[in-house]
Protein backbone atom coordinates (compact mmCIF):
# COMPACT_ATOMS: atom_id res chain seq x y z
CA UNK A 1 0.00 0.00 0.00
CA UNK A 2 1.45 3.09 -0.98
CA UNK A 3 2.14 5.73 2.51
CA UNK A 4 -0.44 8.25 2.09
CA UNK A 5 1.26 11.41 3.67
CA UNK A 6 -0.66 13.78 6.42
CA UNK A 7 -1.26 17.27 6.86
CA UNK A 8 1.31 19.05 8.94
CA UNK A 9 1.21 22.55 9.93
CA UNK A 10 4.20 23.88 12.30
CA UNK A 11 3.00 27.27 14.20
CA UNK A 12 4.53 29.67 15.87
CA UNK A 13 3.95 32.78 17.63
CA UNK A 14 6.78 35.85 17.35
CA UNK A 15 7.01 38.69 18.41
CA UNK A 16 9.80 41.47 17.97
CA UNK A 17 11.94 38.70 16.50
CA UNK A 18 13.83 40.63 13.48
CA UNK A 19 16.85 39.45 14.41
CA UNK A 20 15.93 35.81 14.42
CA UNK A 21 12.93 35.21 12.65
CA UNK A 22 14.77 34.70 9.08
CA UNK A 23 17.00 31.98 9.99
CA UNK A 24 13.81 29.97 12.45
CA UNK A 25 11.30 30.15 9.43
CA UNK A 26 13.94 29.22 6.95
CA UNK A 27 15.13 26.18 9.34
CA UNK A 28 12.15 25.02 9.74
CA UNK A 29 10.52 25.02 6.58
CA UNK A 30 12.05 22.22 5.46
CA UNK A 31 10.51 20.21 7.57
CA UNK A 32 7.33 20.65 6.14
CA UNK A 33 8.17 17.80 3.13
CA UNK A 34 7.26 15.21 5.84
CA UNK A 35 3.87 16.51 5.02
CA UNK A 36 1.62 16.66 2.05
CA UNK A 37 1.34 19.39 -0.25
CA UNK A 38 -1.46 21.44 1.78
CA UNK A 39 1.16 21.46 4.77
CA UNK A 40 2.11 25.02 5.84
CA UNK A 41 3.93 26.94 8.40
CA UNK A 42 1.68 29.28 10.31
CA UNK A 43 3.32 32.50 12.36
CA UNK A 44 1.01 34.41 14.22
CA UNK A 45 2.88 38.39 14.51
CA UNK A 46 0.74 40.54 16.19
CA UNK A 47 1.75 43.31 17.74
CA UNK A 48 5.60 43.63 16.73
CA UNK A 49 7.12 46.92 16.63
CA UNK A 50 10.06 46.28 14.47
CA UNK A 51 10.63 44.86 11.17
CA UNK A 52 9.13 41.24 12.10
CA UNK A 53 6.24 41.46 10.23
CA UNK A 54 7.90 43.09 6.87
CA UNK A 55 10.66 40.29 7.15
CA UNK A 56 8.04 38.04 7.31
CA UNK A 57 6.07 39.08 4.06
CA UNK A 58 9.10 38.87 2.15
CA UNK A 59 9.63 35.39 3.47
CA UNK A 60 5.94 34.43 2.26
CA UNK A 61 6.26 36.01 -1.21
CA UNK A 62 9.47 33.69 -1.46
CA UNK A 63 7.84 30.46 0.27
CA UNK A 64 4.02 29.96 -0.37
CA UNK A 65 3.72 27.56 2.00
CA UNK A 66 3.83 30.30 4.78
CA UNK A 67 0.78 31.68 6.43
CA UNK A 68 0.72 34.91 8.59
CA UNK A 69 -1.45 35.72 10.99
CA UNK A 70 -1.64 39.82 11.74
CA UNK A 71 -5.00 39.95 13.83
CA UNK A 72 -5.26 38.87 17.70
CA UNK A 73 -3.42 39.52 20.66
CA UNK A 74 -0.31 40.01 20.87
CA UNK A 75 0.62 37.80 24.16
CA UNK A 76 2.09 34.15 23.76
CA UNK A 77 -0.54 32.00 24.93
CA UNK A 78 -3.48 33.81 23.13
CA UNK A 79 -1.38 33.50 19.93
CA UNK A 80 -1.08 30.00 20.75
CA UNK A 81 -4.38 29.39 20.92
CA UNK A 82 -5.36 31.46 17.58
CA UNK A 83 -2.61 28.67 15.95
CA UNK A 84 -4.14 25.81 17.39
CA UNK A 85 -7.89 26.79 16.14
CA UNK A 86 -6.40 27.88 12.71
CA UNK A 87 -5.01 24.50 12.23
CA UNK A 88 -8.17 22.83 13.37
CA UNK A 89 -10.19 24.91 10.83
CA UNK A 90 -7.77 24.08 7.96
CA UNK A 91 -8.18 20.28 8.83
CA UNK A 92 -4.25 19.98 9.64
CA UNK A 93 -4.28 16.14 10.59
CA UNK A 94 -0.67 17.07 12.61
CA UNK A 95 -0.06 19.78 14.99
CA UNK A 96 3.82 20.90 15.46
CA UNK A 97 4.48 23.57 17.98
CA UNK A 98 7.79 25.45 18.09
CA UNK A 99 8.81 29.06 18.86
CA UNK A 100 10.27 31.74 16.59
CA UNK A 101 13.34 32.49 18.46
CA UNK A 102 15.63 29.74 17.45
CA UNK A 103 16.10 28.03 20.69
CA UNK A 104 14.70 24.25 19.49
CA UNK A 105 16.45 22.23 16.82
CA UNK A 106 14.23 21.03 13.32
CA UNK A 107 16.98 18.04 13.61
CA UNK A 108 15.28 16.49 16.31
CA UNK A 109 11.34 16.89 14.47
CA UNK A 110 12.08 13.69 13.01
CA UNK A 111 12.46 11.30 16.27
CA UNK A 112 9.00 12.55 16.74
CA UNK A 113 7.33 12.32 13.51
CA UNK A 114 8.86 8.58 14.03
CA UNK A 115 6.75 8.29 16.87
CA UNK A 116 3.13 9.63 15.28
CA UNK A 117 1.84 6.36 14.88
CA UNK A 118 2.05 5.00 18.41
CA UNK A 119 1.20 8.14 20.13
CA UNK A 120 -1.42 10.88 20.01
CA UNK A 121 1.23 14.19 21.35
CA UNK A 122 4.82 13.85 21.57
CA UNK A 123 5.64 16.71 23.53
CA UNK A 124 9.42 17.83 24.35
CA UNK A 125 11.25 17.32 28.02
CA UNK A 126 13.93 20.03 28.41
CA UNK A 127 16.57 17.78 30.89
CA UNK A 128 18.66 20.41 30.05
CA UNK A 129 18.18 23.81 29.52
CA UNK A 130 20.96 26.31 27.93
CA UNK A 131 19.05 29.23 28.76
CA UNK A 132 19.45 29.55 32.36
CA UNK A 133 19.03 27.71 35.65
CA UNK A 134 16.17 30.74 36.50
CA UNK A 135 14.01 29.66 33.91
CA UNK A 136 14.42 25.41 34.95
CA UNK A 137 14.07 26.29 38.71
CA UNK A 138 10.67 28.38 37.26
CA UNK A 139 9.44 24.85 35.13
CA UNK A 140 10.46 22.87 37.87
CA UNK A 141 8.12 24.77 40.43
CA UNK A 142 5.15 24.70 37.68
CA UNK A 143 5.28 21.41 37.71
CA UNK A 144 5.24 21.13 41.53
CA UNK A 145 2.19 23.59 41.57
CA UNK A 146 0.08 21.24 39.28
CA UNK A 147 0.97 18.39 40.68
CA UNK A 148 -0.46 19.84 43.53
CA UNK A 149 -3.20 21.06 42.26
CA UNK A 150 -4.23 18.08 40.11
CA UNK A 151 -3.02 15.58 42.22
CA UNK A 152 -0.42 12.73 41.62
CA UNK A 153 -2.08 12.21 38.47
CA UNK A 154 -0.64 15.18 36.59
CA UNK A 155 3.12 14.42 37.35
CA UNK A 156 4.51 16.26 33.89
CA UNK A 157 8.74 16.03 32.92
CA UNK A 158 8.20 19.37 31.60
CA UNK A 159 4.79 21.46 31.22
CA UNK A 160 5.47 24.12 28.71
CA UNK A 161 7.74 22.92 26.67
CA UNK A 162 7.40 24.55 23.16
CA UNK A 163 8.62 21.46 20.92
CA UNK A 164 5.42 19.28 20.58
CA UNK A 165 3.97 17.23 17.81
CA UNK A 166 -0.24 17.13 18.48
CA UNK A 167 -2.66 15.24 16.46
CA UNK A 168 -4.97 17.93 15.57
CA UNK A 169 -8.14 15.48 16.65
CA UNK A 170 -6.89 15.37 20.32
CA UNK A 171 -6.16 18.94 20.32
CA UNK A 172 -9.96 20.07 19.43
CA UNK A 173 -11.41 17.76 22.46
CA UNK A 174 -9.57 20.48 24.39
CA UNK A 175 -9.34 23.66 22.94
CA UNK A 176 -12.61 25.08 23.77
CA UNK A 177 -11.50 24.94 27.14
CA UNK A 178 -9.70 28.18 26.94
CA UNK A 179 -10.86 31.31 26.75
CA UNK A 180 -9.28 33.80 23.84
CA UNK A 181 -6.96 35.61 25.97
CA UNK A 182 -5.72 32.79 28.22
CA UNK A 183 -1.93 32.99 29.11
CA UNK A 184 -0.99 28.92 29.57
CA UNK A 185 -2.86 26.74 27.16
CA UNK A 186 0.49 24.82 26.89
CA UNK A 187 0.25 24.42 30.20
CA UNK A 188 -3.21 23.37 30.38
CA UNK A 189 -3.28 20.99 27.65
CA UNK A 190 -0.32 19.26 29.37
CA UNK A 191 -2.47 18.40 32.34
CA UNK A 192 -5.92 17.69 30.19
CA UNK A 193 -4.00 15.33 28.58
CA UNK A 194 -2.32 12.90 31.79
CA UNK A 195 -5.78 13.89 33.42
CA UNK A 196 -7.59 12.35 30.99
CA UNK A 197 -5.03 9.69 30.18
CA UNK A 198 -4.44 10.49 26.55
CA UNK A 199 -1.98 8.73 25.06
CA UNK A 200 1.11 10.82 25.01
CA UNK A 201 4.69 11.13 25.88
CA UNK A 202 7.27 12.97 26.71
CA UNK A 203 10.56 13.12 24.98
CA UNK A 204 13.71 14.79 25.38
CA UNK A 205 15.20 17.58 23.74
CA UNK A 206 17.92 20.30 23.69
CA UNK A 207 17.04 24.26 24.20
CA UNK A 208 19.59 26.41 23.20
CA UNK A 209 20.12 29.61 24.44
CA UNK A 210 18.88 32.36 22.83
CA UNK A 211 21.29 33.51 19.68
CA UNK A 212 19.77 37.46 19.52
CA UNK A 213 17.13 39.87 20.73
CA UNK A 214 15.35 40.02 23.71
CA UNK A 215 13.56 37.61 25.54
CA UNK A 216 9.84 39.49 25.66
CA UNK A 217 8.81 37.54 28.87
CA UNK A 218 11.77 38.28 31.25
CA UNK A 219 11.35 36.02 35.12
CA UNK A 220 9.35 38.89 36.76
CA UNK A 221 6.58 38.48 34.45
CA UNK A 222 7.08 34.83 34.57
CA UNK A 223 6.01 35.00 38.32
CA UNK A 224 3.22 37.43 38.04
CA UNK A 225 1.76 35.10 35.51
CA UNK A 226 2.37 32.52 37.43
CA UNK A 227 0.96 33.63 40.34
CA UNK A 228 -2.22 34.96 38.64
CA UNK A 229 -2.45 30.98 37.06
CA UNK A 230 -2.83 29.36 40.13
CA UNK A 231 -6.26 30.78 40.61
CA UNK A 232 -7.06 29.67 36.79
CA UNK A 233 -5.83 26.27 37.58
CA UNK A 234 -8.10 25.66 40.72
CA UNK A 235 -10.93 26.77 38.05
CA UNK A 236 -9.73 24.64 35.64
CA UNK A 237 -9.86 21.77 38.35
CA UNK A 238 -13.54 22.62 39.59
CA UNK A 239 -14.43 22.23 36.00
CA UNK A 240 -12.86 19.01 35.63
CA UNK A 241 -14.51 17.72 38.98
CA UNK A 242 -18.09 18.82 37.76
CA UNK A 243 -17.31 17.17 34.36
CA UNK A 244 -16.75 13.82 35.98
CA UNK A 245 -19.85 14.02 38.10
CA UNK A 246 -21.85 14.21 34.71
Amino acid sequence: MKNIKETLYIVMPAYNEEENITKTITSWLPILKNGNSKSRLVIADTGSSDNTNKILKELQNKYPQIVILSEGLKQHGPKLIQLYKYAIQNQADWVFQTDSDGQTNPLEFKDFWTLKNKYDAIIGNRVVREDGKSRKFVENTLCRILKIVFGKKVDLEDANAPFRLMKTSLLEKYISKFKDDYNLPNVMLCVFFKYYNENIKFKEITFKPREKGVNSINIKKIVKIGVNAINDFYEFKKDMKNDEKI
